[in-house]
């Protein structure tokens, strides 16, 4: 049986890394650039899927969350006035290594100012370690427990907000297919029983 579930995936905008590709900066910001394009990704989906999705979702790295606060927030307004809090969830990390896709501790988290408000109580104590599920040679496995953690969810309708690499893993898409910084693809699952929970892009 086909699925009718709504998946938009979000990639964030521009960070201080994706500059000069620079791996070295630890769990970077968005830059003012990409600022910008987290407030024309607003006003782009304000009428559109900020109304109308059910969840929303983030990876934990600032460049994520940023994204979601800025990006996202009358849908965050909205489903946390219905009592649906922002779920970040550790496994849409980015895929590498590298100190620019290595979080924060759940605990430096909890006390940035910035997040004040944001639930963390979801993230492991290793979340930010790159090893076991979260090591870079694990990414598909992590993809395919993604796929069916969405796909079980109840919500029809749901925002995710992550990083191009994992991106990629998640929907199978080649590294010649680049998402853009601030770029959403929608998609819907080929099957509600299928072992892999395979994704099928609709726009």
């Amino acid at each position: 049986m086909t699925s009718d579930k709504l998946i938009h995936f979000l990639r964030h905008p521009e960070a201080e890394h994706n500059v000069n590709r620079d791996k070295s900066i630890p769990d970077p910001p968005l830059t003012l650039l990409g600022k910008q394009q987290a407030e024309r990704l607003n006003e782009s989906t304000s009428d559109n899927i900020q109304a109308t999705a059910d969840l929303l979702v983030t990876s934990p790295f600032t460049r994520a969350l940023e994204t979601t606060l800025i990006g996202l927030p009358e849908l965050k307004s909205r489903l946390e006035a219905a009592g649906q809090k922002l779920i970040v969830l550790s496994r849409l990390q980015e895929k590498g290594a590298s100190p620019c896709d290595t979080g924060k501790s759940r605990e430096v988290l909890e006390k940035t100012e910035e997040f004040e408000g944001i639930d963390f109580s979801s993230l492991e104590d290793d979340w930010n370690v790159k090893v076991g599920d979260f090591a870079p040679k694990n990414v598909a496995a992590r993809a395919k427990w993604v796929r069916k953690w969405l796909r079980a969810r109840p919500e029809r309708e749901i925002v995710v907000v992550s990083h191009t690499n994992f991106l990629r893993a998640i929907t199978y898409t080649d590294k010649s297919n680049n998402w853009e910084n601030g770029e959403i693809r929608s998609f819907t699952f080929v099957e509600d029983d299928d072992e892999d929970a395979v994704l099928r892009r609709i726009t």
